[in-house]
């Protein structure tokens, strides 16, 4: 289920002020002052050009960029060039050396020209970070063709996973690895043969899906004290007990620092605080506590038993409207008439709501309620496609009867514990 943002992640080139610079450095001792002197100018120039850098795509490549990114790569090809044709033996340790810088140089020059070729099939964007500073990044449009190229041209592969129906079939993950389905017409595009084999779980009998629909909807990082009293009423009746899956990290910090004021008799482990692999050993030690944060925990945690038997997400995780890559794919399936919105921001929500709702039934005793703060889930036209992504619970939209449920379960488990 990860196989496209995986390979995606593989085939992305990043320039960063930092980066060209250690490239500088370490190239400097290895190649005459005048190769070294180029590299080195090149390099300023394109940090002056990112310190007014906004982030953003970039449909067109603005001319200063432009001459600065050329500028870069021609600098990089006569320095390794040079190192290619120099050695200097009073370097200790040089071929480490050597490589170490030629890997450096090497990356800057094939990013630079990457993006100076400016082929249609790559997206090109700036990102800002408060830490990092600015970057430019390109990345494929589609990983499609290079997988069909790399992996299913000459061999049959089996690709598994526990979520890989997205609206209750394998088309929406066969579209995204640019396979067409068994008995098309045509032998230029692999072809793919899906299985469901089904599950060991029940999942009517052991967990319960449950939709907020009375909350208002969900405004982009807009204040939402509706969904956190009814967190906080749902996180009660559970007796704790709860993964909180949020669909930002500042959602899940402003979730915290609330509820820790608001139930404090429930402690409250926020991603980012601890080690990763520390939080999930704290949280399955304690049924009371609870969990928060993001990506991670959608996708990385196993607790089995009654310490897990709440799973939240506080909104459905469609990708960010400002996301370059999502954009622009999204608008690519438009463009060649397709639904981008369903292709593209949909699949990527139902995969990760796939995702969280498996972290609730671990095992064949496990018993909770899903339960999703968003009512677009209820109501909007895509939420049936979404519902028939996630495991097959029972459901409800009945605050009262979800609230009584989880205290049915809670008052099981706290037997089981004494």
């Amino acid at each position: 289920h990860e196989l496209v943002s995986r390979v995606t992640g593989v085939a992305t080139g990043e320039l960063t002020p930092g980066q060209v610079n250690r490239a500088v450095r370490r190239a400097a001792k290895l190649v005459n002052e005048k190769a070294a002197d180029q590299l080195q100018t090149a390099a300023e120039g394109f940090e002056r050009l990112m310190e007014l850098a906004l982030p953003g795509r970039l449909e067109e490549i603005p001319e200063d960029l432009a001459y600065a990114l050329m500028a870069l790569r021609d600098a990089a090809r006569t320095v390794i060039s040079a190192i290619g044709a120099t050695r200097d033996k009073s370097v200790q340790d040089e071929d480490a050396v050597r490589k170490q810088a030629l890997a450096s140089v090497e990356t800057v020059h094939d990013v630079a020209e990457r993006i100076t070729n400016g082929s249609e099939w790559d997206v090109v964007w700036y990102e800002r970070h408060d830490r990092f500073g600015a970057s430019l990044r390109v990345a494929p449009m589609s990983v499609s063709g290079l997988l069909r190229e790399k992996l299913f041209a000459d061999r049959s592969v089996v690709l598994t996973s526990a979520t890989l129906k997205l609206g209750g079939d394998f088309n929406g993950v066969g579209a995204s690895l640019g396979l067409a389905p068994e008995g098309t017409e045509g032998d230029d595009i692999p072809q793919w043969k899906g299985v469901d084999v089904g599950s060991p779980f029940d999942y009517p009998k052991q967990g319960i899906l449950y939709v907020a629909k009375h909350l208002a909807r969900p405004a982009r990082d807009g204040d939402r004290a509706d969904m956190l009293d009814e967190l906080t009423e749902l996180i009660q009746a559970a007796g704790g007990r709860t993964l909180g899956l949020f669909s930002s990290m500042r959602a899940a910090q402003l979730a915290a620092e609330e509820l820790r004021s608001r139930i404090p008799e429930f402690p409250i482990l926020l991603q980012g605080e601890e080690t990763l692999g520390e939080l999930i050993k704290n949280f399955a030690a304690d049924p009371k506590t609870c969990l928060f944060g993001t990506l991670s925990l959608w996708q990385g945690v196993d607790v089995p038993g009654p310490s897990c038997q709440l799973v939240v997400m506080d909104k459905i995780p469609f990708p960010r409207p400002d996301d370059p890559l999502m954009s622009a794919r999204q608008k690519a399936v438009e463009d060649a008439g397709g639904n981008g919105f369903m292709a593209v921001a949909a699949t990527h929500a139902a995969l990760l709501m796939a995702q969280g709702a498996g972290r609730l039934v671990r095992a064949s005793g496990d018993r909770g309620v899903v339960a999703v703060l968003d009512q677009r889930l209820a109501t909007a036209r895509y939420g049936s496609y979404l519902k028939a992504s996630l495991p097959d619970f029972w459901f409800t939209t009945d605050r009262n009867q979800v609230r009584k449920s989880l205290a049915a379960i809670d008052a099981v488990a706290k037997q089981s514990e004494e």
